[in-house]
């Protein structure tokens, strides 16, 4: 087993976002491309769709992994997902993703991914929670 995570997963809220932007397919391609070069991480690929009457899901497919998004800009809230591995690093693109949507509000949740039977590390707010595995039956 490792003791050295394989990889970082960060779930990102935000809330209280420009709903303008929110509803922008160019924009949030461009907020994603802007968290990916935030990350330190490379574009391999990309996805982009509006909904109608509104909203944007998008994915660019990074070598590390991938950052998502899916958004509700009647609600002025965007729901991210930002996983690395190497030196990638999430958490600051998803400051770079908060910066760029006006969001008011930004709550994380960071997973350490590939410990397994090992004690993960899983970060809350801020604050440390440690999951142990259950063996299997």
């Amino acid at each position: 087993m490792t003791t050295t995570p394989y990889g970082n997963h960060l779930i990102a809220e935000l809330a209280g976002c420009d709903p303008g932007l929110l509803n922008d397919p160019a924009a949030i391609l461009e907020i994603l491309r802007a968290a990916a070069a935030a990350a330190g991480t490379t574009i391999v690929a990309e996805m982009i769709r509006r909904f109608e009457p509104q909203g944007v899901t998008g994915v660019v497919v990074i070598e590390e992994s991938h950052i998502a998004v899916h958004t509700w800009p009647e609600h002025g809230y965007a729901s991210f997902d930002f996983f690395t591995c190497g030196e990638g690093r999430p958490d600051i693109a998803a400051q770079e993703t908060a910066r760029r949507l006006k969001a008011q509000v930004t709550e994380v949740l960071w997973v350490s991914r590939g410990l397994v039977g090992e004690v993960s590390l899983l970060r809350i707010h801020g604050q440390d929670r440690r999951i142990v595995s259950i063996p299997a039956q």
